[in-house]
């Protein structure tokens, strides 16, 4: 397994409006595509306040490709991406990493 950390930093304000959008559409649309969160978190103490961190498990980078594009593709998506930004964009930048788990990594 292979995990991807992403990383949006919200514009000032958006970050509810972001959590809204991942419970009540990403997900389910993650579901229909195969893609799998191990977590979501905020920033409790420390930089970054208005951002969102989460976790998606792949089981090889071609599988991350081939479910990252089709999920960008869908229809389904755009419209729910284009409803929560009716009164302007929510992410001002998104950083991505490709991990690998160490051999002592308790998640594999």
């Amino acid at each position: 397994m292979i995990y991807e950390l992403r990383i949006y930093q919200c514009i000032p304000g958006k970050l509810p409006a972001l959590l809204k959008r991942f419970e009540t559409k990403t997900l389910d649309i993650w579901k229909k595509h195969g893609i799998r969160p191990t977590g979501f978190w905020t920033v409790l103490l420390g930089d970054g306040s208005n951002d969102l961190h989460y976790m998606l498990a792949w089981e090889s980078l071609a599988e991350r490709e081939q479910k990252w594009n089709t999920f960008q593709a869908d229809p389904e998506w755009h419209k729910a991406r284009d409803e929560s930004e009716k009164d302007g964009l929510l992410i001002a930048n998104i950083k991505t990493s490709i991990l690998r788990p160490t051999a002592f990594s308790e998640i594999r």
